[in-house]
């Protein structure tokens, strides 16, 4: 299925929008879009969100014909058992994870160890966690960790823009994790000269104009046969005014579903 998520939406949920957009607004603009899949992922008010709220917020979900996924950094125990809490009230089959947090940054036998200790509760609830690849942590470490583990619920967020940054090549990344992807995150990205030609700016671009041989990654992984969704967010760059930059923003989302659309 093909979702949008929290990230398409990251400066119109920002406070540099005019009209900051909220969970809910967001909720019903995806279900505008023809969409019925939304992954709430580091979404900062979710944590600070009353039950009465959060209630609320998957109730209208629920209203809109929304499928929830959620989103979060770190893996200490309670926070993951918190998630798996909101899981519930959501009904939600899945959570995005990243093992280093805010305030942690476990070794690997730590994150093994702590993950040992969650994926029981979430084995027993239905829910899977994906472990995003990023710079931070090397593919093959990642991978290593979850095979340890050794749960069924406990797999890969794939997304391959990431490990550039770990000089990671994104192909090599998608053959990799392959067999372990529960998720996928879908953006495009690209090197431009900063001003003045020292040095280059990597971020996102429009989907289909930048690096991402997303067709590789349809191929390689077959989400789609699989049954693994595929979630869509940007890099989109400060555009010089809250106008243009949120212009582009819904630009760029509606060019990425009319691609994933058209793509067997």
């Amino acid at each position: 299925m093909i979702g949008l998520g929290t990230y398409a939406y990251f400066w119109q949920h920002s406070d540099r929008a005019p009209e900051q957009l909220g969970l809910i607004g967001a909720f019903e603009d995806t279900k505008a879009h023809g969409v019925d899949l939304f992954q709430i992922c580091d979404f900062a008010p979710l944590d600070t969100m009353s039950d009465v709220e959060v209630r609320d917020a998957a109730r209208a979900a629920r209203e809109l014909g929304l499928t929830i996924e959620l989103g979060t950094k770190g893996i200490v125990p309670e926070h993951l058992t918190r998630y798996l809490r909101l899981a519930e009230v959501f009904d939600a089959r899945l959570v995005r994870g990243m093992l280093y947090g805010p305030d942690s940054r476990p070794t690997l036998a730590e994150a093994e160890t702590s993950l040992r200790s969650s994926m029981r509760a979430f084995e027993r609830a239905g829910v899977s966690l994906a472990l995003e690849t990023y710079e931070q942590v090397a593919t093959a470490d990642l991978i290593g960790v979850i095979d340890r583990v050794g749960s069924p619920r406990l797999g890969i967020c794939l997304d391959p823009a990431n490990v550039v940054a770990r000089l990671e090549h994104p192909q090599t990344c998608t053959e990799q994790t392959a067999r372990l992807v529960k998720n996928v995150h879908v953006k495009d990205f690209a090197f431009a000269r900063q001003d003045g030609w020292v040095g280059f700016t990597y971020s996102g671009t429009a989907m289909g104009t930048g690096l991402h041989d997303y067709a590789h990654l349809l191929e390689t992984v077959r989400p789609r046969e699989r049954g693994i969704n595929e979630i869509v967010e940007h890099w989109l760059p400060w555009q010089g005014d809250a106008a243009t930059t949120i212009r582009t923003e819904r630009e760029w989302t509606r060019i990425t579903l009319e691609l994933l659309r058209s793509t067997p």
